[in-house]
Order: C-alpha cells, then structure tokens, then sequence
C-alpha cells in the first residue's frame, strides 16, 4: 500500500507463565497493518542487550522495518510480567525505567513523520517525561493522528489523557475506558451518548468503541454504527485490539463503509483472541472468506 503509516510507542517483551513473547501495542498493530499488506514503521527504543537483539530479528522476521528504532546504551528493553489468572481481563506489571521510556527526538524521523499518511500513537508511551516530548513533538507534525487510549494503571492520569485526546482524530478505546473518562469530564448518559459527548468535546471525527465478547460500535460523520462481534473460546486476548484497530485502519484507509471496516475489525480481533499470544499469522482475506458468515468461530 502507498500509504505511509507510523506506529509510536512501546517494543517490549510480555513475560508469560509459558515464557516470553513479543509485545507492546504500537509493534502488534504494525504487525497486524503487514498482514493487511501495508508497509508501517514503528518508532521506539529497545536496549543494546539480548532482548533487544531478538526484538529486532523478530521485527525483522515479520518485514517490518527498524530504521526508526533507537538502540540504548544505558536503558535495558522492557519487559511486562503478563498475570493470565483471568484469559478476558488479563493484567499487566509494566517494568520502569526502561528504553522505549526515552525515545529521543531525531529531525530525520519528524520529517518522515510529517510525510506520512498515519500516526498512531497510545497512552503509555507518554508516561515519562522524555518519550511524552518526543511524541508530541511529533504530533504537532503528524497528519491523520489516530490515538490508541489503552489505559494502563498507574501509567496515565486524567490531565495527560486528555491532552492526548486533544491531538487526536481517530480515537480507539474500550468500554471501560469509556466510562473512567466520562467520570473525569462528569458527564453521564448512554453509552452512544456518552461516544458523542468525546467526539464533539475533543473535535474527533471517529470514535471506535470495543466491548470484548459484545463486539465494537463506531460514531462517525454517518453516524453511529455498532457489531454483536464473535463468540470464540478465548485463548487470550493479548492483542486482540490491537489486532481489531489495525484492521479498522486498512479498511478505512481502503475507503471501505464503516459497517464492513466494524465487521472486518470484530472479526479479526475475535480469532486473535482464540489464539496465543498477540501476533498469530493469518491472511485477512482467507479469514474473512471462511468466518464472516458465522458469528461463532469453532472452537
């Protein structure tokens, strides 16, 4: 695709109790973009030692280029201790200080930024104050910013997410996430209310909502637009919006209807979750081609 997409953020590894696995939501939805035949780069920092070595040969493995990915000296490649007690509400120890907390700004990287088509960008990366510049320095540059709320505890408060939200044009969140927002701004209502109140407030022209096992509901110009999503046995849902968002990307950037880009999107995110870890390889269209009919996978 000649569409140039910039995925900012997080490269880490996820700590299983079955071992590691590459992570971090900017690098899965950059993966997600390759297998829907777009070429994404991913701007972060991973540490001069072995996990950072692997983290590139894996990025590497999967096409997706690493010229925008710093290498530090002094910062080792993060790590998150993954708890699967519970496969839908999974939690998360996110280790601090560690490289993709100091992204530095590079001129060459804000031109490519300025050139791009896409810029997608989420919540945790802005949680030090080193990689939170460089990103908004790249923001004030960006053309279609797309922001991925995807809210860790204790990586944000109420101030930083909303000046985030400020920046953005497409706004991905979950239900929950939803709802903690709308008691930060004080506002109640239905939830289709509640999506219009942040998409007049923060000028947005796209919200997309996930809501796990009941599927997703988008507010556009066309208004409002929402999918029962699919029933699978989960086997975790590690990437699985990461995975839905992507697929929301390509379609719209394809000019594809909202119903068909909402459709894809559950569809995708729902086989993720039927699988390990955050990047099962798959081919969208084969995918589309053999679920899109059913609303239950086979388990």
């Amino acid at each position: 695709m000649t569409q140039k997409i910039i995925c900012f953020g997080e490269t880490l590894w996820d700590m299983l109790p079955s071992g590691h696995m590459p992570g971090g939501a900017p690098m899965n939805v950059a993966i997600h973009l390759k297998y829907n035949n777009y070429n994404p780069l991913v701007i972060s920092r991973v540490g001069s030692d072995d996990l950072g070595e692997a983290l590139l040969d894996f990025l590497e493995k999967k096409k997706i280029s690493t010229q925008c990915i710093q290498i530090s000296k002094s910062h080792l490649t993060g790590v998150v201790k993954v708890n699967l007690d519970d496969k839908n509400e999974i939690t998360y120890k996110i280790v601090e200080p560690v490289a993709w907390d100091y992204i530095q700004y590079e001129e060459e990287v804000a031109q490519i930024v300025a050139q791009s088509t896409v810029f997608v960008y989420g919540s945790l990366a802005a949680r030090s104050a080193t990689t939170r510049d460089t990103l908004l320095h790249y923001l004030s540059k960006a053309r279609l910013k797309v922001f991925d709320v995807n809210l860790r505890p204790p990586h944000y408060n109420p101030e930083r997410i909303q000046d985030l939200l400020h920046f953005a044009d497409i706004v991905k969140m979950n239900h929950q996430e939803l709802e903690l927002i709308m008691s930060w701004l004080g506002f109640t209502g239905t939830e289709q209310q509640q999506m219009a109140h942040i998409r007049q407030k923060f000028n947005l022209q796209i919200v997309i909502l996930t809501r796990g096992e009941n599927g997703a509901a988008v507010l556009t110009d066309e208004g409002y637009e929402q999918h029962p999503g699919y029933k699978v046995e989960v086997e975790d849902t590690i990437g699985s919006g990461d995975s839905f968002l992507a697929t929301y990307l390509s379609n719209y950037l394809q000019q594809q209807p909202v119903a068909e880009c909402l459709k894809k999107a559950c569809l995708v995110g729902a086989y993720v979750a039927s699988c390990k870890g955050a990047t099962p390889t798959y081919d969208p269209q084969l995918l589309d081609a053999e679920f899109a009919g059913n609303q239950v996978f086979p388990s």
